[in-house]
C-alpha cells in the first residue's frame, strides 16, 4: 500500500472530533481496469461529477468478498495506489443490470451522464471483465450499485 493512503486516512480522522472518528478503517482501490480510467474517475469523484459506482455482484460471489456496506469508507486511489479521495458509502442495491436507473447512471458521473451513455459503457466494461471467466454478459445480470459521498478533502 501506498504511504499515502495512511497519510490521508489518518489526515482525515484528524479533522473530526474524538466521539465522530470511526470504529471501522478503511479500503483503498482505484476505479477502473486500467491507469487511463482510474485517473479520469478519480478526478470525477473529486470535482464532484462521480458519487456512485457499480460492479457485477458475480466477482463478489467468485471471489467470496463481501458487498459494501452503508457507513463504510474507501480511499479511492490513483493507479499506483497514491491516495486521491476519501469517500463513505451512504447507499448500496443490488438490482438487475437492466433495471439500473437513470438517476443512478448520473450519479455514476461518466460520458453524459446518460442511462443509455452508461448502459453502453458498462455492457462493454464488464463484457471484457467477464472474458477471463468465460463467462457472457447478459442484462439479467445483478449489479452491485454503490453510492457514496466525498468526505476528504
Amino acid at each position: 500500500m501506498n504511504d499515502s493512503v495512511e497519510a490521508m486516512w489518518k489526515a482525515y480522522v484528524e479533522t473530526l472530533s474524538e466521539s465522530d472518528r470511526p470504529k471501522k478503517s478503511y479500503t483503498s482501490w482505484p476505479f477502473g481496469a486500467d491507469r487511463e480510467m482510474a485517473e479520469e474517475l478519480a478526478a470525477l469523484v473529486i470535482r464532484g461529477e462521480k458519487t456512485a459506482t457499480s460492479s457485477l455482484y458475480l466477482f463478489y460471489d467468485i471471489e467470496k468478498e463481501s458487498l459494501p456496506e452503508v457507513g463504510e469508507f474507501n480511499i479511492i486511489t490513483d493507479w499506483d495506489g497514491k491516495a486521491k479521495v476519501v469517500t463513505k458509502t451512504i447507499d448500496v442495491e443490488v438490482l438487475s443490470f437492466q433495471k439500473v436507473s437513470a438517476d443512478f447512471a448520473a450519479k455514476e458521473g461518466e460520458g453524459d451522464k446518460s442511462l443509455a451513455y452508461w448502459r453502453n459503457v458498462h455492457i462493454a466494461f464488464f463484457t471484457n471483465e467477464l472474458k477471463a471467466l468465460d463467462k457472457k454478459f447478459t442484462e439479467d445480470m445483478l449489479v452491485v450499485c454503490e453510492v457514496f459521498r466525498v468526505v476528504y478533502p
